[in-house]
């Protein structure tokens, strides 16, 4: 398991990964419309246009964007979305303030210390920075979200905070998919490590709340896990939260 490659990959009926810099968004398509959870990096736009034509639509027929949380690399084409082609752009209310300013988050650790300890995540944090990482722009989005509370395109929004304090994943019930954000990744940007996990301390407002609402997600008994970096998850969202808890904060 790694990063996952840049590009456009069909991970289950009517959903699409789409990858930029170790960073995943995907579109989601319902009877509700299609969907795009989270908004990637700012040169994600062109995979995103790329999946959408392969649909026959165009960025104007999306009919939302749920984000995970309002960190810099989740909105990247949030602000544009909204300002060119109208689309809503929906998170939880605790996470409105980071989506306006993206850069503004809580962490554990100096982000700047990372890459001496970790040099292994250097390349990762490169692709990110050439992907836009530093050039996002936030976005007033609605501050909706309500976990438990179903959304459009049957996505039920569970509370996973401690990444962010407003962090929620995206469960569809029917199809046995979460989408984990990056509440339970499978790969960390930030130490190169793989495999399930919380995110590094250099990104995480706490750890230990992160930890303690991984339970949350194992209630959702997926078989697919959607995480917001690394590859698809297939062997159920019970062994990853825990392989995720015997790695534990780091």
């Amino acid at each position: 398991m790694t990063g996952s490659r840049d590009g456009i990959t069909e991970v289950a009926e009517g959903v699409t990964m789409i990858t930029r810099a170790v960073t995943n968004c995907y579109l989601v398509d319902s009877d509700d419309g299609t969907i795009l959870i989270d908004a990637g990096l700012p040169r994600s736009w062109s995979l995103v246009r790329e999946a959408l034509r392969r649909r026959r639509l165009a960025p104007e027929d999306l009919t939302a964007v749920y984000l995970t949380h309002g960190h810099f690399d989740h909105v990247g084409l949030a602000e544009r979305l909204q300002r060119e082609h109208l689309v809503p752009i929906r998170v939880h209310a605790a996470d409105v303030p980071l989506a306006r300013h993206p850069y503004r988050y809580d962490r554990e650790a100096p982000r700047s210390l990372y890459p001496l300890a970790h040099p292994r995540g250097l390349p990762s944090l490169a692709r990110m920075t050439a992907a836009g990482a530093l050039r996002v722009h936030g976005v007033d989005a609605h501050g909706d979200i309500v976990p438990g509370q179903r959304l459009r395109g049957g996505l039920i929004p569970v509370a996973t905070p401690g990444h962010t304090y407003g962090h929620v994943a995206f469960h569809l019930p029917d199809r046995r998919i979460v989408f984990s954000g990056d509440a339970l990744v499978t790969f960390d940007p930030y130490t190169g490590r793989t495999g399930p996990q919380i995110v590094a301390r250099a990104a995480t407002a706490d750890s230990s709340e992160a930890l303690a609402a991984l339970p949350a997600l194992a209630a959702t008994d997926a078989d697919l896990v959607l995480p917001g970096h690394g590859a698809a998850w297939s062997r159920g969202i019970h062994l990853a939260v825990a392989q995720a808890l015997a790695t534990g904060a780091h």
